[in-house]
């Protein structure tokens, strides 16, 4: 039989797929003889049974009591005993973190009995009614389905009619009252009664836990941070442990090193006479973790010896809950910490320096999305005055966007292209639409590890909590600060490295990481770690890192960011400009000599323009594309040329002789299906002279490049050739006009002539490709389009979020390369193009070349290189480390 449920002291962390994160480390944390409430975890095999169909697992029910059992006896107690009962806390814990996106349920085996036994045994009937009112609310909207906002209703009316400021100022008489109420409702709500029975209560915890998985804020939360559908949640059942017993009762959240930074310490927050849901909902302000050693000096130094002996055992950033119970501690949690980008790079780096990790294993745990977001702009915090407010510094960065106060509206404003700042007094689970859709998120209450701030560091987003100074009103659409109103809609500045907001829109100022790669000066510890690694990655890297780059200004940036040559030079954006009526001469010659003449005026300006980019990459290669794009781009709209011509006409006038003939021309060249029309390869079989005034202007470039004493490494790349008999002319071409150039200037020219793959028949035929290819490069945007058969302008505003939605993409094909289809094309391409040419250099210069997942597969798939914008080489350089070092020590704190 499978067996579906684990006590906590037969467990570990090398069993999270099973176990998911939560259960696997409190069985590890067990293992380590740290004082952990006894428990058990159903495993994540009986999540997806339930899943799948809809019915509780054969013998689940059975094992569930046989372990509760050993669990009672254990404890002296049984679940939900009138006189003593033992309560059970039923949690979530998937294999990734998932912060605050699915149940829990506090309190189970209270009932209208044992409540009474509980406030007798613990001499504190507040906390006895307290505890009950708890479950009703978390069983009725998790389990029953009560719209858990009836509830919060409820307990606002009470407080208001108490003239209380916060739950802590009600009395026992006013929350035996509360529960009735709350019952009352679930009565109104369900048609059915709040049960009494403990095991039932058990069981319908587990299963609601279950359901909770495909929960819609959990599949949206899954959707972004990549986590696959069909992994289930585990369910952790473990014994209650109270921080709401009094003064010397609490709960907190704590962490190894400071999950923002990354400095060494103790950082968190406590909450004296609460329990674990309260610290990170932030319904109440905490205090620092460094308090507690005041509070409890002997809670505090056991938890410090604890962190040290996670730390030092997980080797990594732990984020840990605990409870104090009169008293005595009680670890309930620990995970690897979820971390910003800067805390990240320090993180590695100090761990390594530390010796507790490994030079290699620090880079696996870095990533190029987290260096990415360190190469962003601050603001100039010298020229925007005194901030609005302060608050904590919660995920570091600067976002501008217009304050708004609701989910939905920061969903809808950013959907029609504005940037939005969400302003809540906390976050919930429930506004993770919102803070997905903001640039930043911004709370008057909560601490470093409230919701809104575990969250947007996972998500990157920039944050600032518990920013008391700040009134919000939910309502009124609004917050204030002293006299200062600040209307939804307004423009405010948001430093989460700081902490602090400002109104209007503050200016921006390269970072340190940026200007360290613009320039090589380290400036600070954390340019230091990201040189350092950044060092270790080209040492790692097998994969070169090119750039994209048209013009000698990019190019020059693009090798100072570290790249080794220009992947993938564009020769239409040199037509640009005041040079398009150069190519609109050509379009319109009416024969040779005035297309001959047209062509003659553009090759000096081609000349000149390979002669920068050949400078500032000189040493390097540099992959020049012929003319790619129809020519009808070149030429102006055909509506609006037919406009101008008629109104000309109305006026009785004669219309310009060469909008005339331009409109002929548009119309003429008309393609139902431009991507597919006359481009590329066909453009130079077709377009006389076209392409021996391209390769003409790239030797003569390379001839003044040799003679001015560079060391020019020009590679010619003819584009969408999807037969070998097309590149075959067209390399007859190319190497007809080295020829000549060669010996007109008695300087020899012999260039690599090769082919961009991105039609599916190139790569299904790249055996014959290759006899006439001495490179490849993968063209991966439009063979992404001509796989799938989209064309992506159209496509992404039409239904790619219905398919991101329904789970038929995981991500968009054109932001990381699709494996199975796309990916396959390009491992045949491959194997059959260095079966033909085992030298075969082969790169990538599609936008793939910059993401960190293609990167990784390109590495596996073979490739010399990938080539990517200037400002993504340093991204790429990365993960092309990181590649190398697949599967070392990588730690996954999703």
């Amino acid at each position: 039989m499978v067996r579906y449920v684990y006590d906590f002291a037969e467990g570990g962390r090398d069993l999270a797929g099973l176990l998911g994160g939560k259960g696997a480390n409190l069985a590890e944390m067990t293992r380590l003889g740290l004082p952990v409430p006894p428990g058990f975890t159903v495993t994540t095999d009986a999540c997806r049974a339930f899943l799948t169909t809809g019915a509780e697992p054969d013998g689940l029910i059975r094992e569930v009591s046989d372990h509760l059992t050993t669990l009672e006896e254990a404890a002296g107690r049984r679940l939900g005993q009138p006189d003593d009962p033992l309560l059970l806390s039923v949690r979530s814990g998937a294999r990734f973190s998932m912060p605050g996106m699915m149940e829990t349920i506090l309190d189970v085996g209270l009932n209208d009995e044992s409540v009474l036994g509980l406030a007798k045994v613990s001499g504190n009937e507040r906390f006895a009614w307290d505890s009950y009112r708890r479950l009703v609310q978390m069983f009725g909207s998790t389990v029953m389905g009560v719209d858990g906002s009836l509830f919060e209703g409820v307990l606002d009316d009470l407080k208001r009619a108490r003239g209380a400021a916060s739950d802590l100022d009600l009395t026992a008489e006013d929350l035996a009252g509360l529960v009735e109420a709350y019952r009352n409702l679930v009565r109104q709500e369900t048609g059915e009664y709040f049960p009494q029975s403990p095991a039932e209560q058990l069981r319908r915890a587990v299963l609601a836990v279950f359901e909770s998985w495909n929960g819609e804020r959990a599949r949206i939360y899954r959707h972004r941070e990549h986590i696959p559908d069909d992994l289930g949640t585990a369910v952790n059942v473990q014994t209650m442990v109270f921080g709401n017993l009094g003064a010397d009762s609490g709960s907190g959240v704590a962490f190894t090193r400071d999950p923002s930074t990354g400095r060494p310490g103790l950082y968190g927050d406590y909450l004296a006479n609460a329990q674990g849901e309260d610290v990170v909902a932030g319904i109440r302000n905490t205090v620092p973790l460094t308090a507690l050693a005041e509070l409890d000096p002997v809670s505090y130094e056991q938890l410090r010896s604890h962190m040290s002996t996670l730390e030092t055992h997980y080797r990594d950033l732990c984020d840990i809950e605990f409870t104090i119970e009169r008293g005595r501690l009680w670890m309930l949690q620990t995970r690897v910490g979820k971390r910003t980008a800067e805390a990240a790079f320090a993180i590695a780096t100090e761990l390594a320096d530390e010796g507790l990790i490994t030079p290699d294993e620090g880079l696996a745990r870095v990533s190029g999305e987290g260096l990415a977001r360190l190469m962003f702009p601050r603001f100039d915090t010298s020229a925007v005055g005194e901030a609005l407010a302060h608050g904590l510094p919660a995920s570091p960065g600067a976002a501008v966007g217009a304050a708004v106060f609701d989910s939905a509206e920061a969903v809808r404003r950013s959907a029609a292209g504005e940037k939005v700042v969400l302003v809540r007094q906390e976050t919930t689970p429930d506004d993770l639409p919102g803070m997905i859709a903001a640039q930043a998120v911004l709370t008057s209450r909560g601490g470093k590890t409230s919701h809104a701030a575990v969250v947007a560091r996972g998500m990157g987003r920039v944050c600032v909590c518990g920013a008391e100074e700040i009134t919000v009103d939910t309502g009124a659409r609004r917050f204030t600060v002293g006299t200062t109103v600040v209307e939804e809609g307004t423009v405010v500045s948001v430093d989460g490295s700081e902490g602090a907001v400002y109104l209007g829109a503050a200016p921006l100022v390269d970072s340190a990481v940026m200007r360290y790669f613009e320039t090589g000066e380290r400036s600070d510890a954390l340019v230091g770690a990201v040189a350092g690694v950044m060092e270790r990655a080209d040492g790692a890297r097998r994969l070169e890192v090119r750039a994209n780059a048209d013009t000698p200004e990019d190019a020059a940036r693009a090798r100072r960011f570290g790249a080794q040559g220009v992947g993938l030079c564009r020769t239409e954006h040199m037509f640009l400009g005041e040079r398009r009526k150069l190519v609109e001469a050509m379009i319109l010659a009416r024969d040779e000599t005035e297309r001959e003449r047209a062509l003659g005026a553009l090759l000096p300006l081609q000349r000149q323009d390979f002669g920068g980019i050949l400078e500032a990459m000189d040493g390097l290669p540099v992959t020049i594309r012929l003319i790619d794009p129809p020519l009808h781009e070149f030429l102006p709209d055909h509506t609006e040329l037919a406009v101008r011509i008629a109104a000309v006409e109305a006026r009785g006038e004669r219309p310009d002789p060469h909008d005339t003939d331009l409109l002929g021309a548009v119309s003429r060249m008309h393609e139902e299906n431009p991507m597919l029309g006359l481009r590329g390869v066909r453009l130079g079989l077709v377009v006389p002279g076209l392409v021996a005034m391209q390769v003409r202007a790239i030797a003569e470039a390379v001839v003044e490049r040799t003679r001015a004493g560079g060391r020019p490494k020009a590679e010619i790349m003819v584009p969408l050739v999807g037969a070998v008999e097309e590149l075959r002319i067209e390399r007859a071409e190319v190497e007809r006009v080295l020829a000549e150039v060669s010996q007109e200037s008695g300087v020899p020219v012999r260039l690599p002539v090769g082919t961009m793959i991105e039609l599916p028949r190139a790569a299904l035929t790249a055996g014959r490709i290759a006899e006439e290819a001495e490179f490849f490069s993968f063209g991966t945007n439009d063979l992404t389009q001509t796989t799938w058969g989209f064309s992506r302008d159209d496509v992404e505003a039409e239904f790619f979020s219905a398919y991101l939605d329904k789970g038929i993409f995981a991500t968009s094909p054109f932001e990381s390369l699709d494996r199975d289809g796309v990916g396959r094309l390009v491992r045949i391409a491959v194997d059959e193009g260095r079966a033909t040419r085992p030298d075969l250099k082969i790169g990538v210069c599609g936008e793939h070349g910059g993401d960190p997942e293609s990167v990784h597969f390109f590495h596996a798939a073979g490739l010399d290189y990938v080539s990517c914008s200037p400002f993504r080489v340093p991204v790429a350089r990365l993960e092309a480390g990181r590649a190398a070092l697949s599967g070392t020590g990588a730690s996954d704190s999703r």
